[in-house]
């Protein structure tokens, strides 16, 4: 799954972004100077996609400094939720894109970025709107909140062709439970990123969280 993130900068916008790693750290940055040596630490670890969210204001710098100092890390943005955004991010070399809703102004603009996205959904409805309109794949969020897997398994029987990101709420001992749902690509999180260890700045201790959330996807695999 590395090697594909690597080998493959410019994936198509309907490529399987949900199989670029098991899970996903959200990244909420306060400071731009922590985005390189938390990126390194996380692909170190065996994460390689990183969600860093537009909801701070050094969020864009972040992802600039990734795509241009972590070659290994494939860098996107969250919190997407309007066309300016989508464009900011592009600019600032994110290559994918995650939103917790959608609209069709959104998801017209997200389209029209050329990097994969994942447009947020929480009802039945929003997936066969988005399947409507030729997207198969999507977050789940609030996942937690939204119905957990029990949710998420019992959309599997009647929509079959969507997949997901669940995304909110979710911990370590949660994702196994999550991969193993067929419609289940990748999960969502940030228990790899606590906040003590961000405030300490101790990366080493970001790269051995990650090392085992990169495990729970080998496990399920297996």
């Amino acid at each position: 799954m590395t090697a594909m993130a690597s080998s493959h900068p410019h994936t198509h916008p309907h490529g399987s972004l949900l199989d670029l790693a098991p899970v996903l750290p959200v990244v909420v940055l306060q400071d731009a100077s922590d985005a390189v040596p938390l990126a390194r630490a996380l692909v170190a670890g065996g994460l390689p996609a990183i969600e860093v969210t537009l909801r701070t204001p050094v969020a864009l710098d972040a992802i600039r400094a990734i795509a241009g100092e972590v070659p290994d890390a494939v860098v996107g943005a969250g919190t997407v939720i309007t066309p300016a955004q989508v464009r900011d991010a592009v600019a600032a070399r994110a290559r994918f894109l995650v939103s917790p809703g959608w609209t069709d102004v959104l998801l017209q603009a997200m389209r029209e970025s050329g990097v994969p996205f994942l447009p947020g959904v929480s009802t039945a409805s929003e997936v066969v709107a988005l399947l409507e309109r030729g997207v198969t794949e999507m977050k789940f969020f609030p996942a937690e909140a939204a119905g957990g897997t029990a949710y998420l398994a019992s959309l599997a029987g009647p929509l079959p062709q969507a997949r997901f990101c669940p995304t909110g709420g979710i911990g370590a001992a949660d994702t196994p439970e999550y991969l193993s749902l067929p419609n289940v690509g990748c999960v969502g999180g940030t228990w790899m990123l606590p906040a003590d260890a961000l405030a300490a700045r101790d990366w080493g201790r970001v790269e051995a969280l990650a090392r085992e959330a990169s495990r729970l996807g080998a496990a399920t695999a297996a």
